[in-house]
């Protein structure tokens, strides 16, 4: 058992304490988060969670001893992910709901990484082993398309185009209400949320986070909105529409009606990844995919179309 104990400098005072922990001993996030949530780690002899806060003059204690992890699951295919675009560097999978981008600590369900795989696609091997090939991701609860580079050369030009924000990522999503102006942008820095660590928030102290919109149809109770990422933070969208008091409908997280949404039926937010465009990484050739409302969206969208005030 190898166990360190380590002074709080005064500069990560106030620091996650897996964020304190990845910068004091030089370990990735998602190990010092694993040793927090397997209990391993002790600031002045209390034990203390991932998302604790370090404290200034406080001593942090760590057994590094591997934590255990469940067994890893074989690949297995994910029914109704389907293949929107492929060539020799990049495949464009349609992700359905209810479907990770990549395996983390606590997921058991599938994967994109997981489903290519036991159909029996070559992945780049770039990235860390459990995200290879991935360059950007969908949350669990998001539909849509996600692009997964094959080479190594397309996962080095995939991922530097959406460093620069030079991939159109589309999305349409059911804003409940009628937001005003009907056209603009949300220019909000987004963070954790301040007492709710599965949550994200418009923050004074979070990451520059900006997204435009355009309302495409009124409807009595919502609105259907075609919105363009500029940047690319967790739950970007979901965040800026609860914090124009406009939550997407079926988004219980973020402040969504409850009625609403046992009406449409969904058990998710409504939200697809619709459009997904970027210059190919390796011949250059602009490739544009687009993709259709899956089911559960469509009958909630004709749900809410027929609804009276």
């Amino acid at each position: 058992m190898a166990a360190r104990t380590l002074p709080v400098p005064d500069g990560l005072a106030g620091e996650r304490v897996d964020a304190a922990l990845a910068k004091m001993l030089g370990l990735s996030r998602t190990r010092t988060a694993e040793l927090a949530v397997a209990g391993l780690v002790l600031m002045d002899g209390r034990t203390v969670g991932k998302s604790d806060r370090v404290l200034p003059g406080s001593w942090l204690e760590v057994d590094l001893q591997e934590p255990q992890t469940a067994p890893v699951a074989p690949p297995e295919p994910v029914p109704g992910m389907t293949i929107a675009y492929e060539d020799d560097d990049v495949v464009v999978v349609m992700k359905p709901v209810g479907v990770a981008a990549h395996g983390s600590p606590g997921w058991t369900g599938p994967t994109v990484v997981g489903a290519l795989s036991a159909a029996g696609y070559r992945i780049s091997t770039s990235g860390a082993a459990e995200r290879q090939g991935i360059v950007h991701r969908l949350d669990v609860g998001t539909s849509g398309l996600m692009a997964v580079a094959k080479s190594e050369l397309a996962y080095t030009g995939l991922k530097r185009a959406f460093k620069e924000r030079t991939v159109e990522k589309v999305y349409h999503a059911l804003a409940q209400g009628h937001p005003e102006p009907t056209t603009g942008t949300i220019d909000a820095p987004i963070g954790r949320h301040p007492s709710s660590d599965w949550k994200f928030a418009v923050t004074a102290d979070g990451k520059p986070s900006v997204t435009h919109y355009e309302v495409l149809e009124m409807l009595p109770a919502a609105s259907l909105v075609e919105v363009h990422l500029e940047t690319g933070r967790t739950h970007q969208i979901r965040v800026h529409f609860s914090a124009l008091r406009h939550p997407l409908v079926g988004d219980l997280t973020y402040g969504a009606d409850p009625k609403l949404a046992q009406r449409t039926g969904l058990t998710r937010q409504w939200l697809h990844a619709m459009r997904l465009a970027f210059d190919h990484p390796v011949t250059g050739a602009r490739v544009e995919v687009t993709s259709e409302y899956p089911d559960d969206l469509a009958h909630a969208l004709e749900v809410v179309r027929g609804s009276q005030v």
